[in-house]
């Protein structure tokens, strides 16, 4: 995978009475390397979660231009939901269907999305859900099912449907400390398999392990990026090494 940000702005109406618009982005620009997963870190409100929306074809841009591997995003809404179709997108709220079991979420999309028969979409899900210990869960209902087995089901449900990349948005946020363990080893195995991942976390000893590139996003602006190590070893900007002084106290 490799991804270009060619000065990327995004405004939203205002929610004031003065009808004007708030720029959550910048002009974001990156050109990252050949690589399989990408990290998106910064402090709350910096734009990250807007970026991989954007990434992951839900949002339009207002302005600039994002290529994956040589091919613009497009920007019509035939393209976006082709590319959406591609991609497997994870939030942090589950958005699991609660009146569904966790087996009927999996199937959902592959039947009524991608239009596979009902035998074909069973057999699809079957292997995912045995390696990462869910088939006995497969019957529960979300609402019977722990915080990690949700999210992991989640994941799960965008990954069945053989996604070219995997956009996670801050996955293990709401989770208490043993919960976020069993997501976060699920991401690393997916890593571990060759996923391609864009990640947003404030999991920074999680992102070590995983990335391969990291990009500080803070006031809309990509401020610092490049591989792992260089990264975390000498900050490229102040507020950056202020960040990760903070977040790895």
């Amino acid at each position: 995978m490799r991804l270009v940000l060619e000065n990327v702005r995004q405004q939203f109406a205002s929610p004031g009475k003065d009808h004007g618009s708030v720029e959550v982005l910048k002009g974001c620009a990156l050109t990252t390397g050949d690589i399989q997963s990408l990290v998106l870190i910064g402090p709350s409100g910096g734009g990250k979660s807007t970026l991989l929306r954007i990434l992951a074809g839900l949002d339009v841009p207002t302005g600039g231009q994002v290529s994956f591997d040589g091919t613009p995003l497009p920007r019509d809404p035939a393209g976006r939901l082709a590319w959406r179709r591609r991609v497997g997108t994870v939030f942090q709220a589950y958005n699991l269907f609660p009146h569904l079991t966790a087996l009927e979420n999996l199937l959902l999309p592959l039947v009524h999305v991608h239009k596979l028969s009902r035998s074909d979409a069973l057999e699809r899900v079957f292997e995912p859900l045995t390696r990462f210990g869910l088939a006995a869960h497969a019957n529960k209902r979300p609402g019977q099912l722990s915080g990690g087995q949700k999210q992991r089901i989640a994941i799960l449900r965008a990954l069945v449907v053989e996604p070219s990349i995997l956009f996670l948005d801050e996955p293990t946020s709401a989770l208490d400390p043993e919960m976020t363990a069993e997501v976060l080893e699920m991401i690393r195995e997916l890593r571990d398999q060759g996923r391609q991942l864009v990640l947003v976390t404030h999991q920074m000893h999680f992102a070590k392990r995983v990335a391969d590139e990291i990009a500080f996003v803070a006031d809309g602006q990509i401020e610092a990026h490049g591989p792992v190590a260089a990264f975390f070893e000498n900050p490229a900007t102040p507020r950056l090494a202020h960040f990760l002084e903070t977040v790895l106290a």
